[in-house]
């Protein structure tokens, strides 16, 4: 493994879950999930973990997934099992499932974790805590809004674009997959925010979408770009239209962020795909695409012969990170999958291609021709993002962090006085035998006469100077809060109107309730303790990531995270132990 030259270092954040391995669609399903843990067995092996933070994310919820889908097909899924799947035959029907997409044990929590790593993904990018994310479970660009499609139940890919959206005024979507990106162009047929290309095998081919002319309706027009393309493209005809097309549209649209499925059924030898790519070759369209500079998020996709697809997503994992892996296969749990050579390229065939260099030029043309009547990045009017609760949590905390710590400890004992229409200590002065005894404010010296009242049995009462100081300042040690005290030559008839007033405020106070022996809130005002009213909760490292409240510190200050890179909803996986082996 060797870093590749001249490249800049990135931040990447790669999302594994282990579970992922354990789901099944069935015999003969050429579907399998095991191959993101082959992937990721050859990522630990060679080393990479060191160069990245690897996480394992919070499963999506239902809510979150019904940002795109529609509330009754996620019940759906949600309610499924091979057990009850008879119940479900009409609702079977209604969402496609049954055949290409086969009801299985574990279904939706297996579309939890696909959807969760690329909503996370996306978080993190958008709040600048990584460069490039992956997350090779996802990449699921059939499904449909109400209906599942080619393998696909939940489309990870539109709910990572709208996390994104959140915080870019547009997104750009690549798809490298030898199938049509369909679900994905669907979802943003409409809108200039989300540019989407794809570059696919087209004619009698699943899933029959992806003409040329289809190109956005409305508001989208031309935001929706095809490259069809005929059996067997090479390395060298892909790269000739790959850049081109994508340059233009870096220079026409300037989005603010990059979604790459990296669908490997497009290599050389898969199962169900039909172009001829050899691993370089699939890899130098992430090479490229990186060389821009802007937040990028790498799915997974289509991709069925294992071996291959662990090799390519392996290989493309260490060009995100800056790593040449090298071309020996390292010992792994999977080691025999990848005789009888054991090494990490994938090479092309000698099947016929035929994409002639005149049909390719033909079409690159009429592409590269709507993306110039473009004219220009669409301007939108952003406001601020809507704030889910994980955001104010977490920004709070980063606003405390920021702050003057001289001013965050005088913001926290403001936090903790009273109200000014809630009742002050000094208002129930005399009641139940209470008395001033001693101002502590400066340059107090005297006590109010009223004392010898409350020693003989009297109510005490304030001076209207003494009332005045007294409603929000100075508190006694226990706790009692007190105003100035009189001045010595304070008028008697003053004295026998305030006698009157508290008299007065006596009789309303006993119709409420009488005020408690500590006042009400007592030690939140002047010296009271500030503990309890500024108790904070334990701070996620990414706002964007699903948060839960942690435990309330002992001190009035918001206390540091105890999460490492992740908080509650990502668990960050030491270096040299496997994700999956147990929470960090």
């Amino acid at each position: 493994m060797e870093p590749v030259s001249g490249d800049p270092k990135k931040r990447v954040c790669y999302f594994f879950d282990s579970d992922i391995g354990g789901f099944h669609y069935g015999p003969g399903h050429p579907m399998k999930p095991t191959r993101v843990r082959m992937t990721h067995s050859l990522v630990m092996n060679y080393g990479l973990y060191k160069k990245m933070e690897i996480y394992r994310a919070k499963p999506a919820t239902k809510r979150e997934m019904t940002q795109f889908h529609s509330d009754d097909y996620i019940e759906f899924l949600s309610k499924v099992t091979p057990n009850n799947m008879n119940q479900y035959q009409k609702e079977q029907a209604k969402y496609t499932v049954g055949d290409d997409c086969p009801i299985f044990d574990g279904l939706f929590d297996y579309c939890a974790i696909s959807a969760g790593g690329s909503m996370e993904g996306a978080a993190r990018l958008s709040r600048d805590k990584c460069d490039i994310a992956i997350n090779w479970a996802g990449g699921l660009h059939h499904a449909k809004k109400g209906e599942a499609s080619g393998f696909c139940y939940v489309n990870d890919i539109v709910l990572g674009i709208l996390e994104l959206l959140r915080y870019h005024q547009r997104v750009l979507y690549i798809d490298i997959d030898v199938h049509h990106g369909d679900g994905v162009e669907e979802a943003f047929y409409t809108t200039d925010r989300v540019l989407t290309v794809s570059f696919h095998k087209y004619g009698e081919f699943f899933p029959g979408t992806g003409d040329l002319r289809d190109m956005g309706s409305g508001k989208g027009k031309r935001y929706a770009c095809n490259f069809p393309l005929r059996e067997g493209i090479t390395d060298e005809n892909y790269k000739r239209i790959f850049e081109p097309v994508i340059n233009q549209v870096m220079e026409s649209y300037r989005p603010g962020a990059i979604v790459l499925q990296c669908g490997t059924d497009s290599l050389s030898g898969d199962k169900l795909g039909c172009l001829n790519l050899s691993m370089r070759g699939h890899a130098n369209c992430i090479r490229f695409v990186k060389s821009f500079n802007l937040p990028l998020l790498l799915l997974g996709g289509g991709g069925y012969t294992m071996r291959n697809v662990s090799r390519a997503w392996a290989y493309e994992t260490g060009l995100a990170a800056g790593y040449e892996l090298g071309a020996t296969l390292p010992i792994n749990e999977y080691y025999d999958y990848f005789g009888p050579d054991y090494k990490l390229d994938v090479r092309s065939s000698n099947m016929e291609d035929k994409n002639s260099v005149e049909y390719l030029e033909r079409i690159k043309n009429v592409v590269l021709e709507h993306l110039r009547e473009i004219g220009g990045p669409p301007g939108i009017q952003m406001t601020d993002p809507p704030l889910l609760p994980r955001d104010e949590v977490d920004m709070d905390a980063e606003e405390e962090e920021r702050r003057d710590p001289d001013d965050r400890n005088r913001r926290l004992w403001d936090k903790g006085r009273q109200r000014d229409d809630e009742y002050s200590d000094s208002e129930d002065e005399g009641l139940g035998g209470r008395k001033n005894e001693r101002s502590h404010r400066a340059g107090a010296t005297t006590t109010n006469k009223n004392n010898e009242n409350s020693a003989t049995g009297g109510n005490a009462a304030m001076t209207a100077e003494g009332k005045r100081a007294g409603a929000g300042f100075g508190e006694d040690e226990e706790g009692e809060a007190g105003g100035d005290v009189g001045e010595e030559d304070e008028d008697e008839d003053e004295e026998m109107a305030d006698n009157e007033k508290m008299e007065e405020a006596r009789k309303v106070m006993a119709s409420v309730g009488s005020v408690s022996a500590g006042g009400v809130g007592a030690g939140a005002i002047g010296g009271g303790d500030d503990t309890g009213d500024a108790a904070g909760r334990a701070k996620s490292t990414d706002a964007g990531e699903k948060t839960t409240p942690g435990p309330v510190p002992t001190t009035g200050v918001a206390g540091p995270s105890n999460v490492t890179n992740g908080a509650s909803a990502t668990t960050a996986v030491q270096p040299g132990v496997p994700a999956g082996s147990g929470d960090a």
